[in-house]
């Protein structure tokens, strides 16, 4: 009995303290609204790729009291889209629910747009490819490219299957031939068309160009 009497006014004056908030929100308007939250992803395969389109948000239309849907748009929800039960290429749909959301306490999820996110997942491959090397400008007037050598000749990329196999040459940043007149080596980065694809270590390749001088006629 003494713990109950014990502090007894503090206790009561919490009571009175929820009781008010809690009839501070019971007396708030429900309303509705739609905001903008990020998708994330959880346990992403380790030998898959994801071919299709990659998801980086969704509306979400929600309805609670006034108050706490005004810091929905402040707070740091996300989709959470787990591919746990993913291991084998092919296609899956995943619906969002507001289990992947964990919604504050109060928010009721009314809808999401899309509803359902679909994911087509191939194998993930390697393959190397030949660098292309462009040239922009003019050696000057009296020489000629002798020869050139790219180091290495071929990078490795890695994707989806279907991107890898399709990819062709890779290519690099043009060599500016505008004032050499004499053998040149330079670094230049190499970009993969396909944004699917991306190139294992350093995007880079050494370009050497050997100049010749034109022989004068006697």
């Amino acid at each position: 009995m003494s713990f109950i009497t014990r502090n007894l006014l503090w206790k009561l004056l919490a009571l009175a303290a929820a009781f008010a908030v809690w009839l501070n929100v019971a007396n708030e308007p429900e309303l509705a609204t739609i905001v903008s939250v990020p998708v994330e992803y959880n346990h992403l395969p380790q030998d898959l790729e994801i071919s299709s389109d990659i998801v980086e948000t969704i509306d979400l239309e929600a309805r609670g009291p006034s108050g706490q849907l005004r810091t929905l748009h402040d707070s740091r929800i996300a989709a959470i889209i787990d591919f746990a039960g993913v291991s084998a290429p092919g296609e899956r749909t995943f619906t969002v629910t507001p289990a992947e959301l964990k919604l504050p306490r109060g928010i009721v999820m009314v809808r999401t747009i899309p509803a359902q996110l679909r994911f087509k997942f191939e194998k993930r491959t390697t393959r190397s490819v030949a660098v292309d090397v462009p040239f922009s400008g003019k050696l000057a007037a009296g020489f000629s490219i002798a020869g050139v050598e790219v180091d290495p000749p071929q990078l490795q990329i890695v994707g989806p299957e279907s991107h890898v196999l399709g990819s062709g040459k890779l290519t690099s940043d043009p060599v500016d031939l505008t004032n050499i007149t004499g053998d040149s080596s330079q670094i230049v980065s190499v970009y993969a068309a396909e944004p699917e694809v991306r190139i294992l270590n350093a995007p880079q390749v050494r370009v050497k160009v050997r100049v010749a001088r034109a022989r004068r006629l006697k």
